[in-house]
């Protein structure tokens, strides 16, 4: 008799090699069963090796006829291959986490830095606006003008920064004109604007820097003060106009830019007024600005700014039929050099130096001299420029008829 090993089938055919059922070598039951250890010993089959198996205490089902082995049932495991795909799977899922992720940083940065070289461009040229005066009082139109045209003085102390001249700009002035025409015509990046009211003695100042090609606004501010404080006001003004137009300002820029030539509030305002009537060049008004002047320097007889004014005023007498020339042009003279005593950085006292030089002395090396310095110091100084082109173009006409006689 034979048993399967594999199934448990008993043979009763001792020919049979293998089981009919799964084909498993048949071995034979001729062996001893060992009380002591439950171990089954069978002798092997011609055709096996000694095999020896040992098989755990069991029962025998009666249905079954055959002994069976209790069952165990092993925790289900995921197949490494579901593992290893559920792994990339997150691997992948945090991957396009990371890219989208770089991908917005890169969008933000580039916005950042986009917006942010946008909005601190350098600003290279201005067109100061004649300021609005909205007092309601054509008496007060010196202050509007007065503080232009020293705003304008102020910023054109800046390097690299392209400031319209007084003339440039004060064609425009009434006039409804809008910021990208200025823009086109004057070829300037920014327009400063603004609105003075006076009040009693409450000064009110609101200024507007507009970028002259988008006209978007770039900086505004209201400024409230005494008209005590107009010399304080118009520095912090200036200073404060600068530091829009440039980053980064040096102590000597900040320092030209913020420098008053007066503490004195009364004296400032008797310059500014002495300033309005020579600009209009009528006779009547040359003798008013002349009058200021004066009283300008018995405020503040260290006035630099007022003598040159007074100066100015001198040279132009004589065009003017206001007094003749041996009266005014030594006046003029004396008022230039004591300007440049107090004050030798004044490109107004060397412009009526010069002219004093030219028309008077017939100097003409030594007017040019002072011309160019007056330039130098102020390069957006319009009547420095006029008065030289001027006595350019006369020496050249000199050389031509002189030219002619010799011929």
């Amino acid at each position: 008799m034979k048993t399967c090993p594999q199934c448990h089938r008993v043979e009763a055919d001792d020919t049979l090699a293998f089981c009919r059922a799964d084909g498993t070598a048949l071995i034979s039951d001729s062996g001893a069963v060992s009380a002591n250890s439950g171990t089954v010993k069978f002798g092997s089959a011609p055709q096996m090796n000694e095999i020896e198996t040992s098989i755990l205490p069991h029962r025998t089902d009666a249905q079954i006829h055959r002994p069976t082995a209790p069952t165990t049932v092993l925790p289900t495991q995921s197949t490494p291959g579901t593992t290893r795909e559920l792994s990339r799977s997150k691997r992948g899922k945090a991957a396009l986490v990371i890219a989208g992720l770089f991908l917005i940083a890169i969008v933000a940065g580039s916005a950042y830095f986009y917006l942010t070289h946008k909005n601190t461009q350098a600003i290279e040229s201005i067109a100061v606006m004649p300021f609005v005066n909205e007092s309601g009082n054509a008496d007060v139109e010196y202050l509007s003008d007065g503080m232009t045209e020293t705003l304008i003085s102020s910023l054109s102390q800046l390097p690299n920064i392209n400031v319209k001249a007084r003339s440039s700009v004060f064609r425009y002035k009434g006039k409804e004109v809008d910021p990208k025409t200025i823009a086109e015509e004057l070829s300037v990046q920014a327009i400063l604007n603004g609105r003075v009211a006076q009040r009693g003695d409450q000064l009110t100042l609101t200024l507007e820097l507009v970028d002259a090609h988008t006209e978007n606004m770039i900086w505004s501010e209201q400024y409230n003060r005494k008209q005590a404080d107009l010399v304080t006001l118009q520095s912090e003004i200036a200073r404060d106009v600068s530091s829009k137009l440039k980053s980064k300002l040096s102590g000597a820029d900040v320092a030209k830019v913020e420098k008053a030539y007066t503490t004195n509030p009364e004296a400032c305002q008797l310059y500014l007024k002495g300033k309005y009537h020579w600009n209009k060049r009528t006779g009547a008004a040359l003798k008013q600005a002349a009058d200021f002047y004066q009283q300008a320097i018995e405020k503040d007889p260290n006035y630099a700014l007022a003598y040159s004014g007074l100066a100015e005023t001198y040279v132009l007498f004589s065009s003017y039929d206001v007094a003749p020339a041996t009266d005014s042009m030594p006046q003029a003279k004396a008022a230039a050099l004591r300007a440049l005593e107090i004050d030798d950085s004044l490109a107004e006292a060397h412009t009526a130096l010069g002219f004093y030089l030219s028309n008077y002395e017939w100097d003409r090396d030594g007017s040019e001299k002072e011309y160019r310095r007056a330039i130098e110091l102020n390069p957006n100084y319009a009547t420095a420029h006029h008065w030289f082109g001027a006595d350019l173009s006369n020496v050249k006409r000199v050389e031509i008829c002189t030219d002619d006689l010799t011929r």
